[in-house]
């Protein structure tokens, strides 16, 4: 039988987890606080961790921290359990080694199966780190071990470059040997097609890589890359990163899926272009960068009308008349360069 050591403040949920647990046949201790639970982990060494966020005493990552320099805990699967929903607050459990990450409310399948599926991946991990030579331990221990620590070693150890709204980042034909990941701000990728106009192809928020070319070859850029507000990048050598992919099979194959992730979102909006209205290109457009800017419904999005224009793929003097329709509409309003969007349903709806 299998044992999980549950740290929960919170009484009615650390008793109704509990029996849920044991009742899926775990035996079950239990702390209700941090520093308790440091000491439970250390006596019991139990077989995974379940462990809220926000304690007294110690918090869930002080916890983290104090069992991974401990030789007898650092292998121990560790679940973080929280009610915190924010990007900053997920990436910094998954970089201090979380394994996974679940929100409050839960149901029991999702927590079961978070459960079974660290267990079986701590089962094979220790039959590998077994069967390896202690040089091969070592190097598996330094090795990077999945895309969250991937973009935090580029965060930690990137070259840092800060551009200004409206920068260049980089030109069409340009050779590079740096592959960038964007810590603050929205950079777009475009190019001009024969008339001279030009065309968005992609926009790129924070957390979002930039800038992948071959990575064997000096291959020179397709598109152009600009700031779209104020940018802070970092970026590593080429040669770097495809020394690190070789290394492992996660990451290698987490970034492509990534990567074609992100080719289905640019084919999509492809779609949009050839084929929408004039008003649906429009809307899709202003949720769209709505979403990239991170913006909430009753926020403003301050962007020009001609990028505003290019990712929808329509003349800028159509995508004028469309804005004001959609005002008179009370879809959105309209102030200056600013837009806020007043009916997001009724947004989402426009044909």
């Amino acid at each position: 039988m299998k044992t999980i050591l549950l740290i929960e403040d919170d009484t009615v949920l650390r008793e109704n987890t509990t029996e849920l647990l044991e009742l899926s046949d775990y035996r079950v201790i239990s702390s209700p606080n941090g520093k308790m639970g440091i000491s439970k982990a250390k006596e019991e060494k139990p077989d995974i961790i379940i462990c809220d966020i926000m304690m007294p005493e110690i918090d869930g990552y002080g916890v983290l921290e104090a069992l991974s320099i401990n030789q007898d805990t650092n292998q121990i699967p560790f679940i973080f359990l929280s009610a915190k929903t924010e990007h900053k607050e997920i990436r910094k459990g998954m970089d201090l080694g979380a394994d996974d990450y679940l929100t409050k409310p839960f149901d029991e399948e999702e927590l079961l199966s978070a459960i079974e599926s660290r267990l079986a991946k701590a089962q094979l991990v220790s039959k590998i780190i077994t069967e390896q030579t202690s040089g091969a331990n070592q190097e598996t221990k330094n090795s990077l071990r999945n895309l969250h620590e991937l973009k935090n070693f580029f965060d930690d150890h990137g070259d840092f470059f800060q551009y200004k709204k409206g920068s260049v980042v980089y030109q069409k034909g340009d050779h590079t040997n740096m592959i960038y990941l964007i810590s603050k701000g929205v950079v777009k990728t475009h190019k001009m097609d024969e008339s001279g106009k030009e065309l968005i192809t992609a926009l790129f928020k924070e957390d979002d890589f930039l800038g992948f070319t071959s990575l064997t070859d000096n291959t020179p850029y397709q598109e152009s890359a600009t700031a779209v507000d104020d940018v802070e990048l970092s970026g590593i050598a080429k040669s770097k990163l495809k020394d690190i992919l070789e290394k492992s099979n996660t990451i290698s194959l987490e970034l492509v899926e990534l990567l074609t992730n992100n080719l289905s979102e640019i084919k999509e909006q492809l779609l949009q272009m050839a084929y929408s209205s004039v008003r649906k290109k429009t809307a899709h457009t202003i949720l769209q960068f709505a979403q990239v800017l991170n913006k909430k419904p009753e926020e403003s999005i301050k962007i020009s009308r001609n990028d505003l224009a290019s990712v929808a793929g329509i003349a800028t003097e159509s995508l004028i008349r469309t804005l004001s329709s959609f005002k008179k509409d009370k879809l959105i309003e309209i102030e200056g360069r600013t837009i806020k969007i007043i009916d997001l349903d009724g947004l989402r709806l426009v044909e």
